[in-house]
């Protein structure tokens, strides 16, 4: 990159010294934006269309300005003329694209393609109010549209738009694109975010709540909307239609414009489909190719089952897609007819009703067309890949063992250490070079540092330098006091049940009743939560009642608030997770063995120096391995063993409550008068029966172990040295967990892209 942006502040006639923050921001904006436009695009042969309903990218200045390789001069330039580039970043808006683990994969993964220089690009749509603003009133969580896009915004619009056909109308859509660029490469792909004109902010009314079936004014105003009824649900397959169709419309039209007669289309294009959302591009790419390029059904079918692959991220079959035909029939009717024939198809060769796309109910499923007709299928951890051949897709797997495989999940380094944490990053740098940006299993040289001194107490300085700056964003931007000096156990994911923040609560209650009875820690310890619960989701908006409860409860308690506090951070998103994973001590990865896929924010807590406390679930299972088992704090049944409790109906929740003096003790709790004082009656005591009655997702079975094994965590935390030992460890061997190297892996074994 030519010239400095002082130079190019001076061809605007601008004096960087005299502008406000906004200011600098819009043209920090346009300085990238211009520098990304004089790169060029790859050129393989074969391009990659990652398709996903969400992109959780966040803030991107940063991000493109390491990626551009001058974050530090820029960064020096500011100060030299008195400006901090930490409160030019705080002006940038978050992209309200994506939700959780899902998202922010899918945006880790487009950067790591960028960056390795393959040719592919992420396809979406742009929701202009994402998920929505998650609000606390009477602690409780409120839902408030998410307005993100501004004039000056990353978005660069196109000229590109396509008609989608519905049944009873045509949508024309338009198609904004943002760079993304790789890190120091030359080239550089997009994320296509597909969009409307006619969107009317005019429909929402209460919150979020909106006119659901004005399909013309809403189609991208709200990522997952509200499906508890017909007309959510008809919404979404809606925005899924529009979504691949687009994809598909673009992706023909780009491998005709590289030279593709279309009967090679496989050779031009690969489409990976991320979760279940974007299925129906099967059907709709061989309704393209049928419809308006002559092929026949059969070709159409083997052309595109040569360049599709599913990856499966969820081992919750109620999390799995099927929608009522009846349903695709009111949106698509087009697309029944396809989805009809390839599952007489099916149905001919494959004799099991179970493994059919369209089930006795009249119900298709998404997962199953996919698993049909895709070259590959991929878990994401280890543990989840095996659970999907051995149980989950069993039928699948006999059917098709080749297809299947595993793609561990990786996070970019770039954000999560070399932005995130800049004071580790410049240390580690120090120690063993930066070739761990490019080649980040190079970080296991950390390994010849384990038992030094000097190191660890420079890891403990960069530990607390990182509370203080957790204590600085907290104060100016939640309102929420940190005690800098506490032990940091930190809980960040969507709130579901399977993820389990009610066992890490129940936990809460306890260490609280402990305190109450004298029993003081040795060093105070602050439990920070942060995540949103679907709107429909009322167990969920039932447990951060609970934990907002708990939370004034506890931090105005002077018997209680010295040794422990809780705080649940307002509207959690990625810009959160930057300042709150390097201030970690404790990572709680806690969900019940065997329903999380694989966990991403695991890695991000392990690779800033945090240690988990963790069942054996998902990715865990990886961490440790390679960190060394000793190195980290498992506890909880294994996945064999809940596997098998739910295929007996083994579980019942009422015994570990009558059979265990602790745990009863702490779920009488919920519905303790001094947390009824403060909260909403009917929440807590459905919570509390919930946990007692039904409990599906088995909090109760792991809660004694887990209260265990935490203050085992808490009483080694006073051996630094032994720590800090771990910690190292952690470090070193995050590398296998870069998304560069899951990407590597995807184009090596499915899309060679080359």
């Amino acid at each position: 990159m030519t010239g400095t942006f002082t130079n190019y502040l001076e061809t605007k006639g601008h004096v960087l010294a005299q502008m406000s923050n906004e200011e600098i921001y819009v043209a920090l904006l346009n300085f990238v934006k211009e520098a990304a436009a004089s790169k060029g695009k790859n050129t393989a042969k074969r391009k990659v269309y990652y398709i996903s309903a969400e992109f959780l990218i966040g803030k991107l200045l940063s991000n493109n300005l390491i990626n551009l390789g001058i974050y530090k001069d820029v960064k020096e330039e500011l100060a030299q003329a008195g400006k901090s580039i930490a409160e030019i970043e705080d002006v940038e808006p978050e992209p309200s694209l994506g939700n959780g683990g899902l998202g922010r994969l899918a945006s880790c993964f487009i950067d790591s393609i960028s960056s390795l220089a393959i040719n592919g690009e992420g396809v979406g749509l742009n929701y202009h109010c994402g998920l929505f603003k998650q609000v606390f009133k009477q602690n409780q969580q409120e839902a408030e549209a998410n307005f993100w896009i501004e004039n000056d915004s990353w978005l660069v619009p196109t000229d590109i738009s396509y008609d989608v056909p519905f049944k009873d109308f045509t949508l024309k859509s338009r198609l904004d694109r943002i760079d993304v660029l790789g890190y120091k490469k030359e080239t550089k792909n997009y994320l296509n975010l597909f969009d409307i004109d006619g969107l009317d902010y005019g429909l929402i009314k209460d919150g979020i709540s909106f006119d659901k079936t004005e399909i013309q004014k809403n189609l991208t105003l709200f990522l997952y909307p509200d499906d508890s009824d017909k007309n959510g649900e008809l919404l979404r397959i809606y925005q899924q239609y529009f979504m691949v169709s687009n994809a598909a419309q673009l992706l023909i039209d780009e491998a005709i414009e590289r030279g593709s007669n279309l009967h090679d289309l496989h050779e031009y294009a690969y489409v990976q489909i991320n979760d279940t959302h974007p299925s129906m591009v099967i059907p709709e790419l061989i309704r393209l190719l049928t419809e308006k390029h002559g092929f026949d059904f059969e070709e159409a079918v083997s052309v595109v089952s040569k360049m599709v692959g599913y990856t499966n991220h969820t081992i919750l079959a109620e999390a799995l897609e099927k929608w009522p035909l009846d349903y695709l029939n009111e949106v698509v009717p087009h697309l029944v007819t396809i989805i009809e024939k390839l599952d007489a198809m099916i149905a001919q060769k494959v004799p099991d009703v179970a493994l059919h796309i369209i089930d006795e109910n009249y119900r298709v499923h998404m997962a199953h067309m996919d698993i049909h007709f895709a070259t590959s299928v991929n878990g994401v951890a280890a543990l989840h890949t095996e659970i999907l051949k051995n149980s989950e897709l069993k039928g699948f797997y006999d059917l098709y063992p080749e297809k299947f495989n595993n793609k561990t999940n990786g996070i970019t380094f770039r954000r999560w250490l070399e932005f995130a944490n800049q004071d580790l990053a410049d240390y580690i740098k120090g120690l063993i070079g930066d070739e761990y940006l490019t080649e980040a299993t190079k970080l296991e040289k950390l390994l010849a540092f384990a038992d030094d001194k000097a190191v660890h107490a420079k890891l403990a300085e960069i530990k607390h330098a990182n509370k203080l700056s957790l204590k600085r964003y907290l104060k100016e931007n939640k309102g929420i006091e940190l005690d800098e000096n506490s032990i940091i156990d930190t809980q960040i994911k969507r709130f579901h049940e399977y993820k389990r923040q009610q066992m890490n609560a129940l936990y809460v209650i306890h260490k609280y009743l402990e305190i109450k009875r004298g029993n003081l820690p040795k060093r105070k310890i602050t439990v920070i939560f942060g995540g949103k619960a679907a709107p429909a989701y009322t167990i969920a908006q039932d447990i951060i009642h609970l934990i907002l409860c708990l939370s004034e409860l506890i931090n105005n308690d002077p018997e209680v608030s010295p040794y422990l506090n809780v705080h649940l951070v307002e509207n959690y998103n990625v810009t959160v997770a930057e300042k709150l994973i390097p201030a970690t001590d404790i990572s709680e990865q806690i969900s019940l063995a065997s329903k999380e896929a694989s966990g991403t924010g695991n890695m991000k807590f392990m690779l800033n120096g945090a240690l988990t406390l963790g069942t054996m679930d998902g990715a865990n299972v990886e961490i440790a391995e390679l960190a060394g088992a000793e190195n980290i704090y498992t506890f909880g049944k294994d996945s064999d063993t809940i596997i098998d409790l739910y295929a007996t109906s083994g579980y019942v929740s009422k015994h570990y409550y009558d059979e265990h003096p602790v745990i009863k003790e702490a779920v009488n709790f919920i519905i303790d008068p001094k947390l009824l004082n403060l909260g909403n009656e009917e929440r807590l005591e459905r919570l509390y029966l919930e946990l007692l009655n039904k409990d599906w997702f088995m909090t109760l079975i792991d809660l004694e172990e887990y209260i265990a094994v935490k203050e085992q965590m808490l009483s080694d935390y006073e051996d630094q040295t032994a720590w800090m030992t771990k910690v190292i460890k952690n470090i070193a061997k995050a590398g296998f967990f870069s998304s560069d190297r899951t990407i590597e892996q995807y184009n090596e074994d499915i899309w060679h892209s080359h």
